[in-house]
């Protein structure tokens, strides 16, 4: 009785200092310092040694405690165990156990304890209840670590959003915190910011279909995803991808505190994104807004009023320009919209502009290459759009932007209605035709060309499918020769011959007699300026 008395009080006696010992290791913050109290106690337990701590999928070294013998297949036995308790071959040693640290985050690993002889149950018990704790307290610790952790990376990115540093900003902040390179790219894969070292030169880009398909991961898990040697986050405010932050981790070695880093970074940046795409969005509209009341006709206050609050010189000489679409290879109306901005800023045109009936008109600031500009545009669609523009003259005040769009629109519709292949027309170069748009007298315009024309017209608006007038102008602009009007219309020569038949039977115009085929050719060119300004009037 005597000695079993006396069992309990060594078992009690053993037990305080556990618990005491369990108290110090919860309220220590600090992991390393849990780990060896934790194994500094082993020896009083039954005569016991610690021979290793495989924590995180390693070994760890704890004061002189390393890995053991045949580290990888005890390893491997561990790894077995899962976030069980059980034994262990260690060799020089009858028996070992690996005791798991569990806490409420999971198992943060096992240590290794060993004795030349198996102990006692009891002290196998305490051994049990010493790592409990300790897996407990390491718990804690790492929770509080990663509490300051994340209010550090805080501190730091809000920092950088603070300070308007853009992507720029936040890319240093999650480089800083993580200690790898950061790319910041946005939809189209278009690099915005880098920071560290190793930034490729080009920057490597795929193609559309290759990018959609290596962030779809990324998208659908809202969080970062490993894929191509990066740990890749989306930033996604709304429905629509904004950009994408990534850290450069070829070798596949960041940890759960560096993709925190990340997605932290990625939270600011879809907020940056997202403010960034709202003032675009305001300053476009009040662009926009702009350009409209211009072409309108607004006052030059009211003008010189909204052109200061965006910070636009608008005393400078101008002309209007207006783009459309050929018939070949069309895109929808944003996506031209889109090439025709682009394709401004590469050739520094103009930085106002909008859509207005399907066209897009510019308001370009200075005289430039507008071939040039033009080609940029289709290459902007991919090199297979199509584009044609038309040039108004210059205007110095906010009144003549009215007249310009006009010209622009005129030339543009006489591009087209002369069949012409797309290209750049400017007012200026429309030789006759630009006189007789700028006649004043309507009237006498329609009496000359119900003169020399008449007959020819009302024949064409009563037979459908009649062309004799488009016939004759294309036979005289060129020059009479049968093969390259036959050329232009897309016609036989016989079909032509035919026509020209019926054309100086019903006119009764001798189309040999050089004074005639004057009048006709002017006659005809007045007929394509009227069929334009029916359609494009110049203000």
């Amino acid at each position: 009785m005597t000695s079993s008395i006396n069992g309990v009080r060594e078992q009690l006696a053993t037990f305080r200092p556990l618990l005491a010992l369990s108290m110090v290791m919860t309220t220590s913050g600090n992991e390393d310092e849990i780990l060896r109290l934790a194994t500094a106690a082993v020896p009083s337990l039954g005569r016991c040694r610690t021979t290793g701590a495989y924590l995180d999928g390693a070994w760890r070294q704890v004061g002189p405690i390393g890995a053991p013998p045949e580290a990888d297949l005890v390893a491997a036995r561990i790894q077995s165990l899962g976030d069980r308790n059980g034994p262990v071959l260690v060799e020089g040693y009858d028996w070992s156990w690996a005791f798991p640290l569990v806490g409420l985050r999971g198992n943060a690993g096992h240590i290794l304890v060993s004795r030349e002889t198996e102990p006692e149950e009891y002290h196998q018990f305490l051994l049990t209840v010493l790592f409990q704790q300790a897996g407990a307290a390491m718990a804690n610790a790492r929770l509080h670590a990663l509490e300051r952790r994340i209010i550090a990376i805080h501190d730091r990115l809000t920092a950088a959003a603070a300070a308007g540093e853009g992507p720029t900003g936040i890319a240093t902040a999650v480089h800083e915190l993580s200690g790898y390179p950061v790319a910041i790219e946005d939809r189209y894969g278009n690099l915005l910011a880098w920071a560290g070292p190793g930034c490729p030169d080009p920057y490597p880009k795929v193609s559309a279909t290759q990018r959609d398909k290596l962030l779809k991961p990324a998208v659908r898990s809202a969080g970062a995803v490993r894929s191509n040697g990066r740990l890749t986050a989306v930033s996604q405010p709304g429905h629509q991808v904004e950009g994408v932050i990534a850290l450069i981790d070829p070798d596949g070695t960041a940890g759960e505190s560096e993709q925190l880093a990340l997605e932290h970074g990625n939270t600011v940046l879809a907020l940056e994104l997202a403010h960034q795409r709202a003032l675009a969005e305001t300053e476009l509209r009040l662009r926009r807004d702009l350009v409209e009341e211009l072409l309108a006709g607004t006052d030059a206050e009211s003008a010189a009023s909204r052109a200061h609050a965006l910070g636009y010189d608008l005393s400078r000489r101008h002309r209007v320009l207006v783009l459309t679409q050929g018939r070949r290879h069309r895109v929808e109306p944003d996506a031209f919209f889109r090439a025709v901005q682009k394709a401004t800023r590469i050739t520094q045109v103009g930085s106002l502009m909008v859509t207005r009936a399907g066209n897009v008109a510019v308001l370009a600031d200075t005289d430039h290459n507008w071939e040039q500009f033009r080609t940029a545009v289709v290459d902007q669609l991919g090199g297979h759009g199509s584009c044609r523009v038309g040039v108004g003259a210059p205007c110095t005040d906010p009144p003549d932007f009215p007249r310009s769009h006009g010209q622009a629109q005129l030339a543009l519709k006489l591009q087209v209605t002369t069949h012409a292949p797309e290209q750049v027309t400017k007012f200026e170069d429309l030789g006759v035709y630009q006189l007789l748009s700028e006649i004043a007298d309507i009237g006498s315009l329609e009496s000359f060309l119900h003169r020399w024309l008449g007959s020819l017209l009302d024949y064409d608006a009563s037979k459908d499918g009649s062309q004799l007038v488009e016939t004759l102008a294309s036979y005289l602009d060129n020059g009479g020769n049968y093969e390259a009007t036959a050329k232009a219309l897309i016609l036989h020569r016989n079909t032509l011959r035919y026509r020209l038949k019926r054309i100086r039977e019903i006119s009764g115009h001798d189309l040999s007699d050089p004074d005639t085929q004057f009048n006709l050719h002017l006659a005809t060119r007045s007929w394509t300026v009227t069929l334009a300004m029916a359609e494009a009037p110049p203000a």
